[in-house]
């Protein structure tokens, strides 16, 4: 009976395979899933049963040696190429994602290698707002796709990211994720059988996490799929919350188990609960954490890793410009002061001895949008009347009156009389401030907090800044995902009419508004130091080349009640930026990581009428206290190890290999290739071949649109590209014509495939060089795997086996081999002086070097075996004892036998699964699949 494991390679139906897993049916039956090698079957996934196909192993001791003909061996090196550049890095050094499209500082490596240290790259960068989370994500999701991990993909974010998030992977690492936003999904429906899986459709997408949460049948889809890698932005979005699951936190727990590899991204990851936290670390790892609520840094080291600028004050120097902030004090006018008092006097019987949802009384979060502005306020009016109308249909409530009075009285207040919107109009106007609607590279971020403030100073400013309408856009969350996407790219572009946008706090969260802008003005002041954070991370950020200029809007009032409580504003707005110059994170100062119980602190102080040197001392206090996030924090991300690139070197440089490669293809087909003039780089023609293949892999918005594909391996032209297309006239795409090439660019995937098949299955080339003795001397160059029990190449090896005079002389490295011979860096002229006898020769010694490569990649077996035995015992020991903390915990929280039975059932199949994974990623097969790449001979 023949065995199978994983990682052999067979031919079934004349077609070569790579067996995945092997199910046995009965004694001499088995059942063998395999995935396509050659051509016609690459990449599918088939099974197929033993008793009833007929199936062959590749046996490389019977390989066809060819002798090239081809001139200066064009054919062979072309073929070499193509195959060692699929080689796959088994290591935990980087190999890919240093060499990105980007400003590289090496904090932004670390998290790829913390990761790649551990069996499961599973992680949550947490890094403060504006130092490049998504590069980060980018940074290791490169190196996962060049170690085979990388072929489905999932993103998902907030509806306003999408197009950012997209546009950052493909211009800076050529990773192609088609957005299924709302129109792409219409259309993918309308191409679809209804029960057809769209996540089937495309291998890259990136996807709002409301679209999925609206759309129920789309959970039946997430449960029937497998990525592998998902990437969650805004991951403080999906942990839970006290006892309520939300549904974006059980879609979030769903993907958990849907891939290998999870990558979370927030800047905000704690909410200042250690339950909330502990579910994300839960779905990171389910074993890391026993009891939600009593955990420390050692149960989520290497889950989590969390800088901020003061951290890396060192590699950042002269890239992140000093901030300028300014706070500009507006003098109440008459009629707002009028207003003031009719509001400082105003006592409401629905806040006797009542409080909100919020926790807040009314009458606070009244002046909350009263600080915003007199429409603001007139809109909560106008609701909270319409409530107490419905709730009191037939009786008087004296409350009413009382805010109509209120209301008459806001009504007052014309443009003219806004003090802060005066203010905000001489600023935009005034000379020093050094803005003009007339630059087109010099742009006005606003944010305030409610939309009727946002909808009035639009209208307002184009009226009095005499700009057109399409010169000041407002953004907020009632959009739909293509009008916030439309909205944020326009801000970027040079030749946008924007020149001003008025934004909601939805803005506030990860979007890149810095190109165009690096003014920032707070027209109404957050109630909660980390929404500070968040709106200011928006222009000041990684990429950010001019300095920061923010602003506060502050009135100063004569009545008592109004100024102490705008001091208290003055005095969080001091507060968010010694947090920004000494501790790094504004939410340490309240010590709660929630948006929402920060407001709760600001309202408490409002409503006690605290004076601003009681609530310096209140706040001070909060600071004081113990932080368990930073605590959790202290050595997480690992042991600060320094990073490690590795250099790959093959025989081309990328732009050779595509000039070579194209040069050899147009022999036998149209391919028509031209230098770029002003950089280097190459222009390809997209011929129907290249146009298929493509299509496949890149959405839309990247395809050339006239059928001209531009790459250059000059990064920081292409940078500057990426610049340029920002800047592109409306007609046109705001997607670089200049792709950068690098290793990771899909032609190679196309010239890699076409490369390949230059020789035919189970053949193998001999190339005369002249650093051999002629006579003599062949070195065989042998590709061999070995892998785990999931048929994952855990040691890739490419070596030489230099024989002489028919016996082995030595084991070369793939640089040696190169050196000794000089072939393949350098043009070597093929003086077609092989003969049948010199190809006969080589072939006699198949069967030795075939024992001896064995024998060699035994070798490396035993050095992983060395390295990993003692790693596979301390995962299993740790699993062991973290089983044993989880029983303890759950058989705590209940009184049931029955319920205790089942919680430990439920323990143990998680733990029974997660050791069966270790067991299967880290131990290795003893079947490693040999390869006789090429012979060389001596000529």
């Amino acid at each position: 009976m023949k065995e199978y494991s994983p990682g052999m390679r067979v031919i079934i139906r004349d077609e070569e395979w790579m067996v995945k897993k092997v199910e046995n049916n009965s004694f001499d039956k088995k059942t063998i899933h395999c995935v396509g090698i050659s051509k016609l079957v690459k990449d599918h996934q088939a099974m197929f049963l033993t008793d009833l196909e007929k199936i062959e192993s590749v046996d490389p001791a019977k390989v066809n040696i060819i002798i090239d003909d081809s001139p200066f061996y064009k054919k062979s090196r072309l073929y070499i190429e193509s195959h060692w550049r699929q080689k796959i890095p088994t290591d935990s050094d980087l190999h890919i994602g240093n060499q990105a499209a980007m400003d590289l500082m090496e904090f932004q490596l670390e998290p790829a290698q913390i990761a790649l240290k551990r069996p499961r790259q599973r992680l949550l960068i947490a890094d403060t707002v504006g130092l490049g989370k998504t590069l980060e994500a980018g940074i290791l999701m490169s190196e996962l796709i060049a170690r085979g991990k990388g072929k489905r993909i999932l993103v998902v974010t907030v509806k306003s990211m999408m197009t950012q998030f997209q546009k950052e992977l493909w211009n800076r690492f050529t990773i192609p994720l088609v957005r299924l936003d709302s129109n792409k999904i219409q259309k993918v429906r309308a191409q679809l059988p209804s029960n057809y899986n769209p996540f089937f459709y495309y291998d890259k997408t990136i996807v709002s996490i409301d679209t999925l949460k609206r759309d129920i049948e789309y959970r039946t889809h997430l449960e029937n799929s497998w990525w592998d890698i998902i990437v969650i932005d805004e991951a403080h979005n999906v942990a839970e919350r006290g006892n309520h699951r939300a549904q974006r936190s059980r879609l979030a727990q769903l993907l958990s188990g849907r891939s290998d590899t999870l990558i979370m991204l927030s800047a905000t990851p704690h909410d200042g609960r250690s339950e909330s936290f502990a579910s994300l670390m839960n779905m990171l790892d389910p074993t890391a954490i026993a009891d939600p609520g009593n955990y420390g840094k050692d149960d989520i080291k290497g889950l989590c890793i969390r800088r901020f600028k003061k951290d890396i004050k060192d590699q950042v120097q002269g890239t992140f410009k000093e901030r300028h902030i300014s706070i500009e004090h507006c003098e109440a006018t008459d009629r707002e002061e009028a207003a003031f008092d009719v509001f400082t006097d105003l006592k409401l019987q629905m806040d006797t001895g009542n409080r909100s949802l919020a926790g807040q009384l009314f009458k606070t979060g009244l002046e909350k949008s009263l600080f915003s502005s007199p429409a603001a306020c007139i809109k909560s009016i106008d609701e909270r009347i319409k409530k107490l109308n419905k709730k009191y249909p037939s009786q008087a409530m004296p409350d009413i009156p009382k805010l109509e009075e209120l209301k008459i009285v806001l009504e007052r207040i014309a443009p003219k009389d806004f003090s802060r919107y005066q203010e905000l109009l001489k600023l935009l106007k005034r000379q020093s401030y050094g803005w003009s609607g007339k630059n087109t590279k010099d742009r006005v971020v606003i944010f305030t907090e409610r939309i009727e403030t946002m909808r009035f100073l639009v209208v307002q400013l184009r009226k009095d800044l005499k700009l057109k309408e399409n010169a000041i856009q407002e953004i907020y969350g009632g959009m739909n995902d293509n009008e916030q996407q439309k909205i944020v790219e326009d801000f970027g572009r040079e030749e946008s009419p924007i020149r001003i946008l008025v934004a909601s706090d939805v803005a506030s969260e990860g979007i890149n508004l810095h190109y165009l802008s690096h003014r920032l003005i707070h027209f109404d002041i957050p109630w909660s130091l980390m929404v500070f954070q968040q709106r200011n991370g928006r222009i000041d950020r990684y990429g950010q080349h001019e300095q920061p200029d923010i602003r506060y809007f502050m009135i100063n009032s004569k009545n008592e009640k109004i100024k102490g409580d705008m001091r208290i504003m003055e005095i969080l707005v001091q507060k968010e930026e010694q947090a920004y110059k000494n501790i790094g994170d504004p939410a340490l100062i309240f010590g709660k990581f929630n948006i929402e119980e920060e407001e709760l602190i600001t309202a408490e102080a409002i409503e006690k009428g605290l004076s601003p040197e009681k609530f310096i001392v209140e706040v001070d206090h909060f600071s004081q206290e113990f932080n368990p996030f930073e605590l959790l924090m202290m050595g997480s991300a690992g042991d600060n190890a320094p990073v490690n690139v590795a250099e790959n070197k093959t025989l081309f440089k990328d732009i050779n290999y595509l000039r070579s490669a194209m040069s050899f293809f147009s022999s036998s087909q149209r391919l028509p290739m031209q230098d770029l003039q002003t950089v280097e780089g190459v222009e390809l023609e997209i011929t129907p071949d290249l146009k298929r293949r493509l299509s496949a892999l890149l959405p839309d918005e990247a395809m050339p649109s006239n059928d001209c594909l531009r790459l250059s391996p000059d990064k920081q032209f292409c940078m500057d590209e990426m610049t340029r297309s920002m800047q592109n006239t409306m007609a046109e795409t705001a997607w670089p014509k200049t792709q950068y090439l690098w290793p990771l660019h899909p032609i190679f995937e196309w010239i890699n495939d076409k490369a390949g098949l230059l020789f035919g299955r189970n053949e193998a080339p001999l190339i005369g060089v002249s650093g051999l003795n002629p006579l003599n001397d062949f070195i065989f160059i042998v590709a061999g795997t070995i892998p785990n029990r999931k048929s994952t190449p855990v040691v890739d090896a490419w070596f030489g086996l230099h024989f002489t005079k028919g016996q082995f002389a030595n084991k070369l490295t793939m640089e040696q081999v190169i050196e000794k011979t000089g072939f393949g860096r350098t043009d070597t002229p093929n003086q077609s002086n092989l003969t049948e006898k010199n190809r006969k020769d080589a072939a006699d010694l198949l069967e030795t070097v075939v024992r001896q490569a064995k024998d060699t990649l035994s070798l490396y077996c035993a050095d992983y075996q060395k390295a990993i035995d003692p790693q596979i015992n301390d995962e299993l020991d740790k699993l062991s004892e973290l089983e044993g903390r989880h029983k303890e915990y759950q058989l705590s929280l209940f009184e049931s036998d029955r319920k205790k039975s089942e919680q430990e059932r439920k323990v143990e199949e998680i733990f029974t699964t997660f050791t069966e994974w270790v067991k299967d990623t880290l131990e290795i097969e003893n079947n490693p699949y040999l390869r006789i790449v090429a012979v060389l001979m001596g000529v």
